[in-house]
């Protein structure tokens, strides 16, 4: 926390419901950091990752930009280039996030971080907010998903931290089985968090 903001970090496994929670907090004005989006600028032309991607992996840049498709085929074919990926591109995601909450002027913003847990992230913000739904919710979510299949989502799953550990770990956890409820409990959790900052 700043002397000004209230940093809460959102996370929760794939088809949780973390991104429509955020748009949540973005309808009731809360601004929201997105990590993913955060990647898109990084990788993007003139991106602060395009250079040190670039030197590892030459091939991976293709008109002046990091493309997804070709990272995705080099870490497929060597099982070691995901973390060499990875220690290039997440100090310069990390420094982008401080960079947003410097520049925050309200008393709360939310972090939308997929690996927040899996990345170590957790101490850089006040409290963490984890989403969840049954595992049978969640696997029919994702299996909804276009070009997705039971292997694939097996996949994703062992990369990331079990749900029950996640919400072990949470300062605040929310359910979102349905949209009603979901955006009483951010409302519920923004009042919250408001009042703790006024009695800080």
């Amino acid at each position: 926390m700043t002397d000004k903001s209230w940093a809460l970090g959102l996370t929760g496994s794939i088809g949780m419901g973390k991104s429509t929670t955020a748009r949540m907090f973005a309808d009731a004005g809360i601004r929201v950091w997105d990590a993913d989006a955060a990647v898109h600028r990084l990788y993007g032309k003139g991106g602060a990752a395009v250079g040190p991607i670039g030197t590892v992996y030459p091939e991976a840049v293709v008109d002046g930009a990091v493309s997804r498709d070709v990272l995705k085929r080099i870490i497929a074919d060597d099982d070691a280039a995901l973390g060499r990926i990875e220690a290039l591109v997440h100090p310069l995601v990390a420094a982008d996030r401080q960079a947003f909450l410097r520049a925050a002027t309200a008393d709360l913003v939310v972090f939308d971080v997929p690996l927040l847990f899996e990345t170590g992230s957790q101490d850089a913000f006040d409290s963490v907010l984890v989403v969840t739904v049954p595992l049978d919710i969640q696997k029919d979510r994702v299996l909804a998903r276009p070009d997705m299949t039971d292997a694939h989502f097996k996949s994703i799953l062992k990369r990331q931290m079990p749900d029950a550990e996640k919400r072990k770990r949470a300062d605040h956890v929310i359910e979102t089985l349905t949209l009603d409820a979901a955006r009483a409990d951010v409302e519920a959790l923004i009042a919250e968090l408001r009042a703790k900052l006024a009695h800080a």
